[in-house]
């Protein structure tokens, strides 16, 4: 049993010793339960996750020999020493203004993908069963929340439906993600062969329907953004690759059908919402030609506006601290302090809506360049695995359509700062690095 289970989960081509049998299981386990649950039972799903982390992190730094030195770890140290940077220096400099700790929970979070990553131990299949329980338990959220069939049926008639999540944008990013994978990973779907073959597809168009129908009734234009344009890049990546690999005939013959597709699902979306596609990107035009014609101080304090005020003083803040930061109060003292802003916003908002800004309000330079030189080392991580021929291309392509998406949503939406965004962050960003890492071993 013990060889069996080590064969399929574990293979031997991984880059570390292998924990005890229970200890493996028990780390499988936790991870299932954060992932499965942090919709539907976010009381045993949060609990699920701090088990998964702390259990992940501790078994690889005893029994990864391998990966002790990878530079997610190097990066999880810098981020930690980076806040308590900030934090020290703050505590010299406006004592009244900063925590009683650090609080290196605020970059370290972002670092669980380590753990998920050593225990998915370099397997595509467990990678997609654990993206796959993640739709599954966030799908049937939306369903089972209290007052669901309500939001839903109020969503269909005009109002923003949030799902039970947090709010508005982040059940819609959720269901970006959702139907981002459900598009790039289509042909595996539905190249499926088996008896129940037909039940695959079925369920594919079904969550597909209704991934689309939570994009546009969550009304975030961030999210219908963040799509075109990730959709996009992917599929030019795809037809260069399709191009290099086969043919131009194949090429043009993969983007007339893509087109084809797109061009199906955004009619249907159009004609499922289009009072409302028309009503939300047209409700802020005067505000846009007002920031195209470079009247700032004029925007009102539109949903918009309030983003332009705020990130406006966030970089006063940023002026005045651009090495080091204010420490991880940062986006708060900038709501809370800046004279000029209305007391309304003052009441209602805590955050700036822009997560890079708020990184560096928080933690300066320094800590920008701490994130961007951990976006940077996925991407090559990714690469590094896809060239190595350990990760599949629709995987690779993926990782790459994710990264997009990403990167515009944190642009109006502070993601990583909440439970949502670092959830999804972490479980993608796993199961790319356990690829990384098996490729090392088999390099």
């Amino acid at each position: 049993m013990q060889t069996s289970f080590k064969h399929t989960v574990f293979p031997d081509t991984l880059p570390f010793s292998y924990p005890p049998l229970w200890l493996r299981g028990l780390g499988m386990l936790s991870l299932v339960l954060f992932v499965a649950l942090q919709f539907l039972m976010r009381d045993v799903g949060g609990k699920a996750e701090s088990l998964t982390a702390l259990l992940g992190l501790g078994t690889l730094l005893w029994y990864g020999k391998g990966i002790r030195g990878s530079g997610a770890l190097w990066l999880l140290l810098a981020a930690i020493l980076v806040q308590c940077l900030s934090w020290g220096l703050g505590y010299l400099h406006h004592p009244e203004w900063v925590a009683d700790n650090p609080q290196i929970d605020r970059l370290a979070k972002l670092f669980i993908f380590v753990a998920v990553a050593w225990w998915l131990a370099g397997s595509t299949r467990l990678t997609l069963w654990v993206w796959g329980l993640a739709v599954v338990g966030f799908v049937l959220s939306t369903f089972t929340h209290d007052g669901a069939l309500q939001e839903w049926w109020a969503g269909f008639h005009g109002q923003r439906a949030g799902f039970g999540v947090r709010n508005e944008q982040h059940g819609a990013m959720l269901f970006g993600v959702v139907l981002l994978g459900l598009v790039v990973f289509a042909p595996r779907w539905l190249r499926y062969r088996s008896v129940w073959s037909w039940l695959s597809r079925a369920g594919w168009g079904l969550l597909v329907v209704i991934a689309l129908c939570g994009v546009l009734i969550g009304q975030t234009r961030a999210v219908w953004l963040g799509l075109v344009l990730s959709l996009g890049f992917v599929l030019m990546l795809w037809l260069v690759y399709l191009a290099r690999q086969q043919s131009g005939k194949v090429a043009i013959k993969a983007l007339s059908l893509s087109l084809l597709v797109v061009g199906i699902l955004a009619l249907a979306g159009i004609w499922l919402a289009q009072d409302l596609l028309v009503e939300r990107v047209a409700k802020e035009a005067d505000v846009i030609a007002q920031l195209a014609a470079g009247e700032i101080q004029d925007v009102p304090y539109s949903s918009i506006g309030i983003r332009i005020h705020t990130w406006i003083a966030a970089t006063e803040w940023i002026a005045e601290r651009p090495l080091v930061g204010w420490g991880g109060e940062g986006r708060g003292l900038v709501i809370e302090h800046t004279p000029w802003l209305p007391d309304f916003v003052k009441q209602n908002y805590g955050h700036l809506h822009n997560y890079f800004l708020e990184i560096w309000v928080a933690y300066g330079l320094i800590g920008v360049l701490v994130i961007a030189t951990l976006a940077a080392w996925i991407g090559w991580a990714t690469w590094r695995a896809w060239r190595a021929g350990v990760m599949p291309t629709d995987m690779a392509l993926f990782g790459a359509a994710f990264f997009v998406y990403w990167i515009v949503l944190n642009q109006f939406e502070s993601y990583d700062s909440f439970w949502t965004g670092v959830f999804v962050h972490n479980i993608i960003v796993g199961g790319l690095v356990t690829h990384y890492w098996r490729s090392i071993r088999q390099a």
